[in-house]
């Protein structure tokens, strides 16, 4: 099966990409996205989270506020704020921050590929996220924000990245978070290179999108069901756009924990059930600095967990930072079984997860902060080919995509 297709893309003009350009939908919340409207009414969030054009009490998931994004986004293209290429095309994206640099290839790839397990997954969904994006999809008729994608480094693919970066961009701007952006087109003469190069990889990786990918699987097959008997699937609508850097490129950041003390549970009553499993220091580091060990705010001091040899798991899944810190300390401490929907969980990702877990705790002393040593590349890609399933909530990639660059209609 064919992985990877050109398109036309849809993208702002270069002088509109910083104002237009927004953080991706499932990054902030109702509140921040209407902030980021009110302050420019040519942010993309008026398509990704078209809520922000209607009264707050319209909810945000309903059918008036997925007619809503498909509105504004007509508006966008007839004004144009978005622009489609006269051809179908693929495009490199640079994003860049501090000494870290990921350079990645967009373009469409297969529905057919990921139903078949080729672009591999390493989450489970959830129904309510999914039906979300399937619905805003479909009423858009166009992909409007990329999923991220990873694959194991490949020469070849690198060679021809590399050559575009000599050219000047299309687009080049610095984002509010300190991000330098960059997109190019790549030459037509290196597209059927780079499709071949493709397809000769093994499989691709889901790194962040899992949602996006989902419901443009179910926009796929709702759309063959809206064809007539004999008609061809139109292409467009079994593909979906996409981000695909190589796995050297990415950066896995920690993805931190907040949990509420079970009433009647003690401070010190927790440092003691601790001790079966962990070795516990009162050090004051907040970031553990290898993997199997943890940092703790409790009471306003931080203490390190180490996990005792004895008690390392077997396992692939089992012996992920995410699963130790589950199995070990908040289910059997904190009562938490269900952490994707228990309301005493909160999950903080990123460099500032640190800062915003002590200012949270230190308004209420019953809360609990867990830092994590970062998933690693390397785990993700041997689970996906594993077949096997992370818990929720096991990566934090950063920089993250930034939404309206490009787009692509079907």
């Amino acid at each position: 099966m064919r992985l990877l297709f050109p398109f036309r893309a849809l993208c702002p003009p270069a002088e509109l990409a910083a104002q237009l350009s927004a953080p991706p939908y499932d990054v902030i919340g109702r509140e921040e996205a209407t902030v980021l409207r009110q302050r420019n009414t040519q942010s993309y969030v008026r398509i990704s989270r078209p809520e922000v054009d209607l009264p707050k009490e319209v909810d945000e998931h309903s059918e008036e506020a997925h007619a809503k994004g498909r509105e504004n986004f007509e508006l966008f293209k007839r004004e144009g704020w978005l622009v489609a290429d006269e051809r179908p095309g693929l495009y490199a994206y640079e994003q860049s921050t501090g000494s870290h640099c990921q350079l990645g290839l967009v373009g469409c790839f297969s529905v057919e590929a990921y139903e078949s397990g080729r672009i591999k997954r390493h989450e489970l969904t959830r129904k309510d996220k999914e039906d979300d994006r399937t619905e805003h999809l479909d009423a858009l008729g166009a992909h409007d924000e990329p999923v991220f994608l990873a694959y194991r480094d490949d020469e070849e693919i690198s060679e021809a990245m590399k050559q575009v970066v000599q050219m000047p961009p299309r687009i080049s701007f610095v984002s509010e978070d300190g991000v330098q952006h960059r997109f190019w087109r790549m030459p037509s003469d290196a597209e059927p290179r780079l499709v071949e190069a493709f397809e000769r990889l093994e499989c691709l990786y889901i790194a962040d999108g899992h949602h996006r990918s989902a419901a443009a699987w179910r926009v796929h097959q709702l759309r063959k069901q809206q064809e007539r008997p004999g008609e061809d699937a139109p292409l467009e609508h079994g593909i979906f756009l996409a981000v695909a850097f190589p796995e050297s490129h990415l950066r896995i950041l920690p993805y931190n924990r907040l949990v509420l003390l079970p009433e009647g549970l003690l401070p010190k009553q927790l440092l003691q059930r601790l001790l079966k499993a962990f070795h516990v220091r009162a050090d004051g580091k907040k970031r553990p600095e290898q993997k199997a060990s943890f940092c703790m705010l409790l009471s306003g001091q931080w203490w390190s967990l180490q996990l005792r040899e004895e008690a390392l798991p077997e396992g692939l899944v089992e012996r992920l930072d995410v699963s130790i810190l589950q199995e070990e300390v908040l289910a059997p401490l904190f009562g938490i079984v269900e952490p994707r929907t228990d309301k005493r969980l909160s999950f903080f990702g990123g460099y500032s997860s640190i800062e915003k877990m002590e200012e949270a705790a230190a308004d209420n002393a019953q809360l609990v902060a867990f830092s994590l040593f970062p998933t690693q590349m390397r785990e993700l890609l041997e689970v996906s080919d594993a077949g096997l399933l992370m818990p929720p909530k096991s990566t934090w990639f950063e920089p993250k995509l930034r939404s309206g660059l490009f787009s692509h209609k079907f």
